[in-house]
This record gives structure tokens, C-alpha cells and sequence, in this order.
């Protein structure tokens, strides 16, 4: 009965230990995440993701122009409105900004995704959010979703969904 009682208690003391070990890790490695707001005024988190073509790209911080970061996947159908508005603002203002598609990859297909991009001739870097984990740490829970981010690193507007292309250009003329 004591053996029974005693081995009761270490199984208790471990499983409170593996908990509280289990609360902290997750807790440290999202603090970031829970100080960094994704919206106008806030500095942008820094990140890094592949592109299709392989190459990294890193993405916030300072840059030398407007970063245009639209966060998208190839089963949304606002997604497909804009993509003609997307390469349109790419082949107009490509020397002046950087645009980024961001894929989320996670919620996605990478084929489908390969073939929206194919299908819709984008000439602009598509990063893969795999993991998803830059989708969530910008709270992007629609799609598209879009970040205008200024040379300091300083979100200047988030817009959720599609918006005309004049009011892109008017934006992005505002803050290049």
C-alpha cells in the first residue's frame, strides 16, 4: 500500500512538472508573437520565408522602399479578383516597392498555389508559409490580407479583403 501511495505521488510530481515545463516553453516562444500587433502604426515583425524559386526572402525591418505584403491562398475567391490588381500594381510600381505574396502554404496546396500563380502570370516573389507561422503571427485570419509597410519598418495600413486599384495606387503614393 505505501509502495502504491508513494509511486502514486511521483507520478503526480511528474505530470505537474512535464505540465508546468510544457505552459513555459510554449509561453516563452510565443511572447514575441503576443507583443508584436499587426496593425497601422505598429513596427512590423521581421521574417523570413522561401520563395517558389527557392530563394529566401526576409521581409520587415528597414528596406530601401515600400514593401507591399499581401497575404493570400489559391482557393479564395477574392484572391482571385485581386490578382489581376496585384500583377497590374507590380508592373507599375516594381521599381518603387517591393510587393511579397505570401502563400499560406499551411491552409493550402502548393500545387494549387503554383498553378495560381502560373495561371495568373505573377512576376512578384510568392513566399511559402509552410508552417503558417508568419500567417499567424500577423493574425492574418482572411484572405487576402495586405500589409503596406514603409522603408523604417513601420505598418502604415492593413487592409483585409479586396479594395479598387485606385485606391492601391493612392495608398501606395502616400507612403513610397
Amino acid at each position: 500500500m505505501k509502495r502504491a501511495s508513494a509511486l502514486f505521488i511521483v507520478a503526480f510530481v511528474l505530470a505537474g512538472l512535464a505540465i508546468y515545463q510544457y505552459i513555459s516553453k510554449d509561453g516563452s516562444s510565443t511572447a514575441a508573437a503576443v507583443d508584436f500587433k499587426p496593425k497601422a502604426g505598429s513596427v512590423a515583425a521581421e521574417f523570413q520565408l522561401p520563395g517558389l524559386d527557392e530563394k529566401d526572402y526576409g521581409v520587415g525591418g528597414k528596406q530601401d522602399k515600400l514593401s507591399f505584403v499581401n497575404f493570400w491562398a489559391s482557393w479564395c475567391g477574392p484572391c482571385e479578383l485581386e490578382a489581376p490588381d496585384l500583377q497590374a500594381l507590380q508592373e507599375k510600381y516594381g521599381d518603387e516597392m517591393n510587393l511579397y505574396g505570401v502563400n499560406a502554404t499551411k491552409f493550402d496546396k502548393e500545387r494549387s498555389a503554383r498553378e495560381f500563380v502560373k495561371e495568373h502570370e505573377f512576376t512578384f516573389p510568392i513566399l511559402m508559409d509552410r508552417e503558417g507561422d508568419v500567417t499567424k503571427q500577423y493574425k492574418v485570419n482572411t484572405f487576402p490580407t495586405t500589409f503596406l509597410i514603409d522603408s523604417e519598418g513601420v505598418i502604415r495600413e492593413r487592409i483585409n479583403g479586396v479594395i479598387p486599384i485606385a485606391e492601391w495606387e493612392r495608398l501606395i503614393a502616400k507612403y513610397k
